[in-house]
């Protein structure tokens, strides 16, 4: 086994996953075929087919779809990633005179030559950051240092390279906003209900008010 498969077995084992199990508050379950390096997993998250996650973080009750790519972000609970996305994508250094794996990938080329950690170091820092229960849609690219509101829609295809507001929806290569899902009052009252904090007991028991009853009915039976 080379070093690069030691070092993925070795910080999935350091992890609680499951997999091919029922999601469970134990930690996440997660696809077979899934590559996980640096990442953290809370109760009941989950990961599909052939997703990539690095140095990342998925809150409770977050998921991804088959073939996500995930890097450097913080997954915020109750996320909803759809298939092909791809959220912090790590980027070239073009303002040198090369931009190639070569600069900082150096010892897959020269076998005296090292890897550039502070290359890997800055790109690690520059953080992506999914607030709860926003929905990212399918093939969506979500760019380094960009914060999504809780409740965000991004559209599918959509590339996103500014911060977006909670509860907004935007669409658009670079993503534009189209409209609020509902009016500032609403906001307002989701934003300080924080619904996405209660614990898993209080979830399940207002469970039918989630499925029967629109955002402003919701409030008024909950928001007290």
């Amino acid at each position: 086994m080379n070093a690069r498969a030691q070092t993925l077995e070795k910080t999935k084992a350091d992890h609680p996953v499951q997999r091919g199990q029922r999601l469970s508050p134990d930690g996440a379950v997660i696809h077979p075929t899934a590559q996980i390096v640096n990442s953290h997993f809370e109760a009941w998250t989950e990961v599909g087919e052939g997703a990539r996650i690095l140095n990342s973080t998925f809150e409770a009750y977050s998921y991804c779809d088959r073939f996500a790519d995930i890097a450097n972000t913080t997954v915020g609970r109750f996320s909803n990633i759809a298939a092909m996305t791809r959220i912090g994508p790590t980027d070239h250094p073009f303002t040198h005179a090369a931009q190639h794996h070569f600069l900082y990938r150096s010892s897959s080329y020269w076998p005296d030559a090292e890897d550039d950690p502070v290359f890997f170091a800055a790109r690690a820092a520059r953080r992506t950051r999914l607030g709860p229960d926003c929905w990212i849609g399918h093939g969506a690219i979500i760019k380094p240092e960009v914060t999504l509101g809780a409740g965000s829609i991004v559209a599918s295809g959509a590339v996103v390279t500014r911060d977006v507001p909670p509860f907004m929806i935007v669409a658009g290569c670079p993503a534009v906003p189209l409209r609020p899902r509902f009016d500032a009052r609403i906001v307002d009252r989701l934003l300080a209900l924080a619904w996405w904090d209660w614990d898993h007991d209080r979830l399940r028991t207002a469970l039918p008010d989630f499925r029967s009853l629109k955002a402003e009915a919701f409030l008024e039976k909950y928001d007290s």
